[in-house]
């Protein structure tokens, strides 16, 4: 039965996961293995995960139709912040694999079942908040550089942005602050979910783990984070379509990461 113990594990202690060194070679192994799960049934990843492009399409549309041009970039990019959370079932299906138990697409739904499920949603929580931070943060760069007043079309909002020094500040600063905004949340989380569906160790463990993982591994984590960003752009390029293939493919290595970052204490 699902508890309430987000702050600690099921022990009420907080645990502290042995993690390994490891190297760029690592990483692309993690992304071989990822490709290898989403390979064993591709139909069935690209189902779960219609939500990423259609998400993308409808924050585009909403955003495009609200008079809120200016948050496009900053939705759409910001979106990813939440990717972590989101592919939480592709992990489960990752970790029923690897145990040679049944990895069927209905079985991403049995992280309602888990134990660690409030600890899970305690970091979403998280993520959530970073995501509207950083929608906060890119509203006032914008009106701050440009006045409160919303573009009157897309085409006068992309020259404004385009062709004068504002808009060459705004590109510069904002993507500064998003860059920031990304790297908490990779250092935060990198491994921070596949680590509660595989022990229900409480979302500080969870996070402070990954930041353990960051600070002994910076060059194989910050590869990881721009593989991440590289295949997130490719897979955006073409109206968010090819999110449904990208998004499953990282979901499972991350999974195969954090295997290779976090000690099994049962092997």
């Amino acid at each position: 039965m699902t508890t309430f113990h987000v702050m600690a594990g099921h022990d009420q202690m907080v645990a502290r996961p042995a993690i390994r060194r490891i190297g760029i070679p690592d990483v692309m192994d993690a992304l071989r293995r990822g490709f290898d799960d989403f390979r064993a049934k591709p139909s069935h990843y690209v189902f779960l995960s219609l939500i990423y492009p259609i998400a993308g399409v409808v924050l585009v549309t909403w955003s495009s139709g609200a008079n809120m041009l200016p948050l496009i970039f900053p939705l759409v990019a910001g979106f990813a912040l939440l990717g972590p959370f989101f592919a939480i079932g592709l992990y489960e299906i990752s970790r029923r694999r690897e145990r040679g138990m049944d990895a069927s697409w209905r079985h991403a739904l049995e992280v309602r079942n888990s134990p660690a499920l409030p600890s899970i949603l305690a970091v979403g929580a998280m993520l959530m908040a970073l995501f509207i931070a950083w929608l906060v943060f890119a509203q006032l760069l914008y009106t701050s550089l440009f006045g409160p007043e919303p573009p009157q079309s897309l085409a006068l909002f992309l020259a404004s942005v385009f062709g004068s020094e504002n808009g060459l500040l705004l590109m510069l600063a904002g993507n500064a602050i998003g860059f920031c905004f990304a790297l908490v949340v990779l250092a935060t989380t990198v491994i921070a979910f596949p680590l509660l569906l595989d022990r229900d160790v409480g979302a500080v463990a969870a996070i402070e783990t990954s930041l353990r993982a960051t600070l002994v591994n910076p060059v194989p984590v910050a590869c990881w984070g721009l593989i991440v960003a590289a295949l997130l752009v490719v897979g955006s390029i073409p109206v968010f379509v090819g999110l449904a293939v990208i998004m499953p493919i990282l979901g499972h290595a991350t999974w195969h990461l954090y295997r290779k970052i976090v000690v099994d204490e049962q092997r």
